[in-house]
């Protein structure tokens, strides 16, 4: 039986709802309390939807900034408990810090290597635009308030 092909989606700010922790990341940043409170992120009920959705007709799996040593147990136990299908998680190595626009996308290249990806689900546009140009088809997650702090940590300083 050949495999489904893949829905990939993002997780800050695109099923997690991040705002809660972002102060963190206000003037000196607090990474090790940034990534702690991850676990009480609410779901995006929008994304969450989709993800359920799309289920249907493709396997789910999920690309992420996030730190791989320091939020890997995390981040399944939060996707499990919100309802999330399993799927795979690829993250960002620990200390890989180039911007998200660059990660994300190596990331999501190694795995159309293997399966189709049907589609991406992503905020952030300067991704989106990466994810578009390597010939992605891409829904942009637009409903969670645009967040300057997020966006600097995902591109200026690489760490979501």
């Amino acid at each position: 039986m050949a495999s489904r092909s893949l829905a990939v989606f993002d997780l800050d700010g695109t099923l997690a709802d991040v705002r809660h922790r972002l102060h963190f990341l206000d003037g000196r940043r607090d990474w090790e309390a940034f990534f702690a409170a991850a676990p009480g992120d609410p779901p995006l009920a929008e994304s969450v939807e989709l993800a359920l959705t799309a289920a249907g007709e493709h396997e789910i799996a999920y690309v992420t900034g996030r730190p791989e040593e320091r939020c890997r147990r995390d981040t399944l136990r939060w996707l499990a408990r919100h309802g999330l299908p399993d799927g795979p998680l690829l993250m960002r190595a620990g200390r890989d810090r180039r911007p998200a626009r660059v990660t994300k996308p190596e990331l999501l290249r190694g795995l159309a290597r293997e399966r189709t990806v049907a589609v991406v689900v992503d905020d952030d546009h300067q991704v989106c635009d990466a994810y578009e140009a390597d010939g992605f088809t891409v829904v942009r997650a637009g409903w969670m308030t645009a967040e300057p702090a997020l966006e600097k940590a995902q591109e200026d300083e690489g760490r979501t």
